[in-house]
């Protein structure tokens, strides 16, 4: 490809474009949070730190990312109008924690009747996230279940949009999570897995001291727990570049992926649709 691209252009990750870049960052199958040996001490590990930050997790994330957060929510969540505004549309969102993203789908769903499930397997998150639901009493209000997310108790085939915000990076095997995504998805149905990246140039080197230097230091002293904001950045550097995400998604069957970067490519959202 010759000449610059367009912003469009620049703004999407495509499948055609997987075949260009070269990958920079080693294959890993997963989170490994410090000290986990193998991967059901990791799955344990991450649900032990989020609950240790649980009653923090919100005022946090919204501190540490000045309130970006919440734009990349409502985004994401008007992304996939389309889906989650048909009448009987189940939707699912997956590591769902305090429900900010699951919200977001509901505010989008408005009084369409979608069905909205968040799924965690932290009951400290769930139990935020359904006290928030009591206290917003929107239409589209979503039910909540406490699982695994490589192992939903929900038929295959089931929900037209499966989601993820900023949880799937926690995963122990991230191939093994999207499977189980593919698996819970109808045909034609869609998923959205939204995640930290990691920005190039000037303004990524200003963001990795900040990310790395700053947020750790403040997250542990709001919340008094050290462990979760030193493991964030480690597990965000860890991540699969967006290549190597999208290549992970088409070998599971995903088709027309994409990933379009947000505020720069501090976050970014994975797209894929289960076509059968």
């Amino acid at each position: 490809m010759e000449g610059r691209k367009s912003e469009k252009q620049e703004a999407t990750l495509t499948s055609l474009e997987i075949l260009l870049p070269e990958i920079t960052k080693p294959t890993v199958i997963g989170a490994v949070p410090s000290g986990a040996s193998d991967q059901s001490a990791a799955a344990r590990a991450v649900r032990e730190m989020f609950t240790s930050i649980a009653p923090r997790y919100n005022l946090l994330n919204h501190v540490l990312s000045f309130n970006v957060d919440r734009l990349w929510w409502r985004r994401t969540a008007g992304t996939f109008r389309h889906v989650i505004s048909c009448p009987g549309a189940r939707i699912l969102d997956l590591c769902c924690g305090t429900g900010d993203m699951t919200f977001a789908l509901a505010a989008a769903a408005g009084k369409s009747g979608s069905q909205i499930l968040g799924a965690d397997f932290s009951h400290a998150m769930l139990q935020r996230a359904a006290a928030k639901g009591r206290e917003r009493r929107r239409s589209s209000a979503p039910e909540w279940i406490e699982a695994d997310a490589l192992r939903l108790p929900v038929p295959s085939n089931h929900f037209h949009l499966v989601t993820s915000a900023f949880g799937f990076r926690n995963l122990a095997d991230y191939d093994a999570g999207l499977r189980e995504i593919f698996r819970l998805l109808r045909p034609g149905g869609e998923c959205g897995i939204l995640d930290f990246g990691e920005p190039k140039g000037l303004l990524g080197a200003i963001y990795r001291v900040y990310f790395k230097r700053v947020l750790p230091h403040v997250g542990a002293v709001v919340s008094g727990v050290k462990g979760p904001y030193a493991y964030l950045p480690a597990s965000v550097e860890r991540f699969p570049a967006p290549e190597e995400m999208i290549a992970r998604m088409k070998a599971v069957g995903f088709q027309q992926v994409s990933w379009t970067p947000y505020t720069f490519g501090i976050a970014g959202l994975y797209r894929g649709k289960k076509i059968l």
